[in-house]
C-alpha cells in the first residue's frame, strides 16, 4: 500500500507542484467509493440505462436493477447483518435472442463488476468430460484480476511512461562513469545538458524510428505442458503459474524502433510499480461481493424425459451447482473465493422441461424468476434504429468509411422487421439474432461492390428489401439455411 501513496503523491505533485499527504484509511475510502458509485443509481435509473441497449422486457429489467441496488444497500449495513444478506439469484425464462445474456451483460458494465458467461452443458456433454463447476469461480476470478490490474496501470501509466523513456535515454547515452568521484562539475553538468536535451528530443518524438536494444523477460517454462487429473483443466495450470512464479524469468536481448521498445518499457514499469498483492486483495473483494455469473441453457441440464438417457448426468451437473450457487469456498491461485455474495443468473428456453423439474434444492436458490415475452415487429424496428451501437447504425457508419452515405427508409425498416418475425415463426425462433442474418443477406452486394466509382449515396427501401429477401423468406428451406 506504500507505493500506492507515492503514486497518488506523485500525481498530486504533478497537478499541484506540492506533494500531499495521503491517508491510508482515506485511499481504502476512496477505492470503495469508486465501486460502488455505479452501483448507487436507482432502480429506476438503471433500468433506463439498460433502455439504451436493450428493447422491451422490463419485467427482467426491474428484477436486474433492484438486484444490483440490494448490493449497494448492503454495503450500507453492519458487518453483521451484511454477512446475513444474500443475493437473490434470478432465473430468466424465455427463448433465444430475447436479451437474457444482453441483460445480464450491460448490467455488469453498468456496476463496473467481473462478469462472465457460462454454459451449463460444457459441464455434462455425453463422450465428452466437461469441466468442473468450479471452474466458473476461477475464470470469474481471473476476470476480476484483470479488471483491477487494467485500473492499476492506468494509474501509474504516465509515471511509467516517465521511467521508460529515462530508460531509452539510458540506452541512447549511457552513464559512463557517472559516479566517477574524479569527474569535474563542469562535466557533469555537460552530462546532464546533454540527458535533457535528448529527453526533449525524445518528447518530441525525433527518435522513434531509432533502432535499439532492450532486455525482454521471458517464461522459463512456457513450452511446458502441465497436465491435471481428468475433469480438472485448471489444475495443471495452477501448477503451472506457481512453477512460473518460483523460476526465474530470462532474459533476451532485442532490437527494435524507439516507439516499439516504449510500449514495451512502459508495461514492464507499470507492473514495478503495481503492487500485486493489493491487486490480488482487490479482485478477490470485488469478485466475491460485485461478481455476476451468468449460466446460461440451465434448461439443458434439467430432466424433461421422465428420467430416460443422459438425465443423471444431467441432474448430476445440477447437484454439482447447488454448492456453488448456495455458498462455498473455492480454490483459486489467487486464494480461496467465497461464493455466498456472487449474484448468479441463469437463464434457459425450457422448451422441452419446466423450471419447475430442476432439484427442488436448486430451484431455491432462485427465487426471482422472470419470463421474457417473444420479440414481436415492432420490437425489431426499435433493435434497428434505438440503441446506441442499433444495427441500422452499425451498417451506416461502415459504409460511411467508404465514403458512401447509406440511408434506410421508415418502410424499409419496417419490412424487415416483418421478414424477421414471419421467418422466426416458420422456422426456429432465434429472437433478435435473426436480425443479425437477414442484414447480412440484405446488404452483402452493396458491401461487395462498394465503393463504387460515381456513387456516393445508396438508399435502401421496402421494394429493394423485398426483391432481395422476397424469395428466400417464401422457400422455407432457404430462408431455413440462409437466415
Amino acid at each position: 500500500m506504500f507505493l500506492q501513496i507515492t503514486i497518488s503523491q506523485w500525481k498530486n505533485y504533478k497537478m499541484s507542484g506540492t506533494k500531499k499527504v495521503t491517508n491510508l484509511n482515506l485511499v481504502k475510502d476512496k477505492e470503495k467509493n469508486e465501486q460502488s458509485k455505479v452501483s448507487a443509481l436507482s432502480p429506476r435509473e438503471i433500468v433506463s440505462e439498460l433502455d439504451r441497449y436493450v428493447i422491451g422486457q422490463k419485467e427482467a429489467k426491474k428484477a436486474v436493477a433492484v438486484a444490483l441496488r440490494n448490493r449497494w444497500r448492503r454495503q450500507a449495513l453492519t458487518d453483521e447483518m451484511r454477512d446475513e444478506v444474500l443475493p437473490k439469484n434470478i432465473l430468466m425464462i424465455g427463448p433465444t435472442g430475447v436479451g437474457k445474456t444482453e441483460i445480464s451483460r450491460r448490467l455488469s458494465r453498468l456496476a463496473e463488476a467481473p462478469f462472465i458467461k457460462v454454459e451449463a452443458t460444457r459441464f455434462t456433454e455425453v463422450g465428452y468430460v466437461g469441466r468442473d463447476v468450479e471452474s466458473m469461480i476461477r475464470d470469474l476470478m481471473d476476470t476480476s484480476y484483470n479488471m483491477v490490474q487494467r485500473e492499476k496501470e492506468e494509474e501509474v501509466i504516465e509515471l511509467a511512461e516517465s521511467l521508460a523513456n529515462e530508460r531509452i535515454i539510458d540506452i541512447l547515452f549511457p552513464e559512463k562513469n557517472k559516479n566517477d568521484s574524479a569527474l569535474s562539475d563542469e562535466n557533469k553538468e555537460r552530462y546532464s545538458r546533454t540527458r535533457s536535451k535528448l529527453r526533449k528530443k525524445l518528447e518530441n518524438g525525433d527518435f522513434e524510428d531509432t533502432m535499439i536494444e532492450i532486455e525482454i523477460e521471458q517464461e522459463t517454462i512456457s513450452g511446458m505442458q502441465v497436465l491435471g487429473p481428468i475433469g480438472m483443466d485448471d489444475f495443471g495450470m495452477n501448477i503451472k503459474d506457481m512453477l512460473s512464479s518460483a523460476i526465474p524469468k530470462s532474459k533476451k536481448p532485442r532490437k527494435m524502433p524507439v516507439a516499439e521498445a516504449r510500449e514495451v518499457l512502459i508495461d514492464s514499469e507499470a507492473q514495478k510499480l503495481i503492487d500485486n498483492d493489493e491487486v490480488i486483495r482487490i479482485a478477490k473483494d470485488r469478485a466475491e461481493n460485485n461478481g455476476i455469473i451468468f449460466i446460461d441453457e440451465i434448461d439443458k441440464v434439467v430432466n424433461g424425459n421422465g428420467g430416460q438417457g443422459p438425465d443423471v448426468s444431467r441432474e448430476g451437473v445440477q447437484r454439482d451447482l447447488l454448492p456453488i450457487v448456495e455458498g462455498s469456498n473455492v480454490n483459486t491461485k489467487y486464494g480461496v473465493v467465497s461464493t455466498d455474495h456472487i449474484l448468479f443468473i441463469a437463464a434457459g428456453a425450457f422448451h422441452i422441461s419446466t423450471p419447475s423439474e430442476m432439484i427442488p434444492e436448486l430451484q431455491g436458490r432462485f427465487p426471482i424468476r422472470v419470463e421474457l415475452d417473444k420479440l414481436k415487429t415492432k420490437d425489431f424496428i426499435k433493435i434497428l434504429t434505438h440503441p446506441k451501437s442499433a444495427l441500422i447504425k452499425q451498417y451506416v457508419a461502415l459504409l460511411e468509411a467508404e465514403g458512401v452515405s447509406l440511408e434506410f427508409e421508415p418502410s424499409s425498416i419496417k419490412a424487415i422487421s416483418e421478414l424477421a418475425t414471419e421467418v422466426n415463426t416458420k422456422t426456429e425462433n432465434i429472437g433478435a439474432r435473426r436480425l443479425h442474418t437477414i442484414m447480412t443477406t440484405l446488404l452483402e452486394q452493396p458491401l461487395f461492390e462498394h465503393p463504387k466509382k460515381g456513387q456516393k449515396k445508396l438508399k435502401i427501401t421496402a421494394k429493394y428489401v423485398k426483391e432481395a429477401l422476397g424469395d428466400i423468406v417464401f422457400d422455407e428451406d432457404l430462408s431455413r439455411y440462409i437466415l
